[in-house]
């Protein structure tokens, strides 16, 4: 049986639906956002999840002031020196 360690296919017992975390995993979302995606989907039915999406500012329409308030959120180090870009690139691929 997988472990969850290094190499394994297991995300661990902490993934509630890790068929849809490897998916993301795949797809280049970090361990951090694949986890917190695919929990959220388990919690809750996929289509009542993507109501409550959608309403989210694109990052580019943001200022800076509001880009390093949620990486602040997020806990990104660096994000006080970091120019829009590097902000929006470190949001993205948190």
């Amino acid at each position: 049986m997988p472990t969850g360690k290094s190499g394994s296919k297991d995300p661990g017992p902490s993934i509630k639906d890790p068929e849809l975390y490897e998916k993301l995993r795949d797809d280049g979302a970090s361990k951090e956002k694949a986890a917190r995606i695919s929990n959220a989907a388990a919690a809750t039915s996929r289509s009542e999840m993507g109501e409550r999406g959608g309403a989210a500012q694109d990052y580019e329409d943001r200022t800076v002031e509001e880009l390093r308030e949620r990486a602040r959120e997020l806990d990104i180090e660096g994000r006080s020196s970091m120019s829009k870009d590097e902000l929006i690139d470190a949001l993205r691929n948190h």
